[in-house]
Parts: C-alpha cells; sequence; structure tokens
C-alpha cells in the first residue's frame, strides 16, 4: 500500500447524526466510539481531509411505495417519501446551524467550516478536517430565496436543490431499481430562480436526486462546472438514483465533475441493498467514468453516514483500500490524486471564486 493520499469527499451525512434536526441533542465528532462512518479519529487514519457535510431535513413519517410514471410512459413501483414543509425545515436547519457553529468554536485545531479555496489548502497544510457546508434538499429556503444570503454569509457553499422528493424548486427521482431518472417536469420557475441566485452568489449547485428533466434545465441555466457529488453510472446499475450517458457526457462538457456514491444498492448491478459487495464494483464505476469523461471529471462522493457501504471498506477508515484497489487496475499517482483531491479543488475554485 502507498503512502495515505489526503482524499477530500463528496458528501456526508455525518451531521444529521451529529445533530439530529427535530432535537437538540449532540455528539462528539472526535471519537463516536465506532459508530456511524465519520469521526475525527477515523478521519485522520483513513486519510479523510474534508468533504461537503450537509444538513438534510428528514421526511416525517415512512413515506409509502406508489405506482409511478416515468415520462416513457411505462409504469412501476417506488419508495416515493413525503415532502417537507419550509415552516418545518427552517428551525430544524437554524437549530443544526447554531450547534454547529458551538462544534467549531471548540474544536479549530481539529476541523474548521472552510469558505474559499485557500481555507481548503490551510486546513490540508495544516492537518484540520476541512468542512463544505451543504443542502441536501433545500426545503429550508423560502420561496422567494430571502434567507439564501444570510444561510451563505453563515458558511454555505454547496447545495442540492433536492432531495429525493418534490419541493418548491425542483422534482428528485424516487427510488426505484431498474429505474429510468426521467421521471417527472423540470425546475419551477422557483428553481430556476435558485440556480441564478447560486451562480451569483458562488454556491455550488449538486444535481444528485435530482430528475433528468431537472437536470437538462439546470445545465441549460447554469453558468458555472455541473456537479453530482453522489452518483454512480446508470449503465452498471439501473438505479433511478444513477446518471446516464447523456447526463454524463453533459457534465463532462460543462468541466464539470461527478463523486461516485459508495452505496451498495446504486453500486451493484443487480441493485441489491447487500453489504457483501467487493470494492471493485466502485471501480467499475469510476473506470466507466474515466473512460468516458476522463480522470479530470471524476472524484469520490461516499454517502458516508447515509447509506450501506460494502463491507470491505466499512468506514472511513477503509478509504486507502479502495485506492489500492485502483492501483492494481494500473492508476498512477497522478490520475489518483486528481480523484482523490484535485479535481474537487478545480471544481470549487471555478465555481466559489
Amino acid at each position: 500500500m502507498m503512502d495515505v493520499i489526503p482524499i477530500i469527499d463528496g458528501h456526508n451525512d455525518t451531521l444529521t447524526r451529529l445533530f439530529p434536526p427535530a432535537d437538540d441533542t449532540s455528539c462528539s465528532i472526535d471519537d463516536r466510539q465506532g459508530e456511524g462512518h465519520i469521526d475525527l479519529l477515523r478521519a485522520r487514519k483513513g486519510g479523510l481531509a474534508g468533504g461537503f457535510f450537509a444538513i438534510f431535513i428528514p421526511s416525517q413519517g415512512e413515506g409509502e411505495r406508489r405506482t409511478i410514471t416515468a415520462n416513457d410512459g411505462t409504469t412501476l413501483e417506488a419508495g416515493c417519501s413525503n415532502p417537507v414543509r419550509h415552516e418545518l425545515a427552517r428551525p430544524q436547519t437554524d437549530s443544526v446551524l447554531d450547534r454547529l457553529e458551538t462544534m467549531l468554536a471548540g474544536a479549530k485545531d481539529r476541523i474548521r467550516l472552510v469558505r474559499t479555496v485557500d481555507d481548503i489548502e490551510q486546513c490540508m497544510a495544516d492537518g484540520v478536517m476541512a468542512l463544505v457546508l451543504h443542502y441536501e434538499g433545500v426545503e429550508m429556503l423560502s420561496e422567494d430565496l430571502s434567507d439564501l444570503e444570510t444561510d451563505h454569509a453563515r458558511g454555505l457553499r454547496s447545495l442540492g436543490p433536492v432531495w429525493s422528493r418534490s419541493n418548491a424548486f425542483a422534482h428528485g427521482v424516487p427510488f426505484a431499481f431498474p429505474c429510468t431518472p426521467d421521471i417527472g417536469p423540470g425546475l419551477t420557475q422557483a428553481g430556476k430562480e435558485l440556480v441564478r441566485r447560486c451562480n451569483d452568489l458562488g454556491i455550488m449547485l449538486d444535481v444528485s436526486h435530482m430528475n433528468y428533466r431537472g437536470f437538462m434545465d439546470l445545465a441549460d441555466l447554469t453558468t458555472a462546472p455541473i456537479v453530482a457529488t453522489h452518483c454512480g453510472v446508470h449503465a452498471i446499475c439501473a438505479s433511478s438514483r444513477n446518471l446516464l450517458d447523456d447526463q454524463l457526457d453533459v457534465i463532462r462538457d460543462s468541466n464539470g465533475i461527478v463523486g461516485v456514491n459508495f452505496h451498495v444498492g446504486f453500486l451493484r448491478p443487480d441493485g441489491a441493498n447487500d453489504k457483501n459487495t467487493p470494492l471493485s464494483v466502485i471501480a467499475d464505476h469510476l473506470d466507466y467514468m474515466v473512460d468516458r469523461m476522463g480522470i479530470e471529471h471524476v472524484a469520490l462522493g461516499s454517502d458516508f453516514d447515509g447509506a450501506t457501504m460494502p463491507a470491505p471498506l466499512g468506514d472511513c477508515v477503509g478509504l486507502p483500500k479502495l485506492i489500492d484497489v485502483l492501483i492494481e487496475r494500473g492508476w498512477d499517482d497522478n490520475s489518483l490524486r486528481a480523484l482523490a483531491q484535485g479535481n474537487w479543488i478545480r471544481i470549487l475554485r471555478a465555481t466559489w471564486d
């Protein structure tokens, strides 16, 4: 095994585990005693230098399976989550932000909120975890976007307009396999204005969870590279959460990037939620994207603390094992470093600056 390469990861749900949005309890990020996938102790062992930490407001209730109709006319059964009202999401988000700020104030030598690429590079030089603040689904934003600049001032630098449910801005894909992501209409007028405002403020837009028509609307509007922080290849695993080849092409042509998701149900050709999945399957998605898009458009987007990880990986301590699999496949040092951090740095410099 080569020396541990510092990794910037495109997506995790650790904040939702540390600071449950619906109550005021908090856990320590230093050492979670083996719970979940990320804490600072394990991050140092695995070379996880920074990442996109999502604030996500869970749906109330279990949702339900419904018969849905794709835009090609086919019907299927899919798991559909309940929508979340802004009046619920806003105070819960503010509670998470308040608790996050308290934690960061007491841990500046261990983890820092970053607002610029220079901040990220300084964190990496200092051996401090770099935290990029991300919203996964923007139910916490008012439809008139009157709170977007306030959240940007608090450190918001990345957002996905939608999770796998509809909101005032866009429509998410339901969780279904096998299934096309071409389900439902495109961006709403509020969603189109959100794209413009994020471009103006330098907030990165994430198309993960977004349906096909919303993706294409965003691609037509945005002036920034298109980013999918945690997705896979639909041609390998026909999940509604994965990207079709023409979507990969659009991302490549925008000089954008895809962070490959580690969730087994979005990796395996059979779509099974089976943790007994080899790391070679992650490598298959990475190789496919590199062949189609080029190494400069591919990164990692684990979905730690929000998904089922392959057992050989386990948690963030296992990241060097994935790097070893890629080395065995012939990836050279330059390609590995682009995947691990260089491509994210390029995207953020192009977007935030």
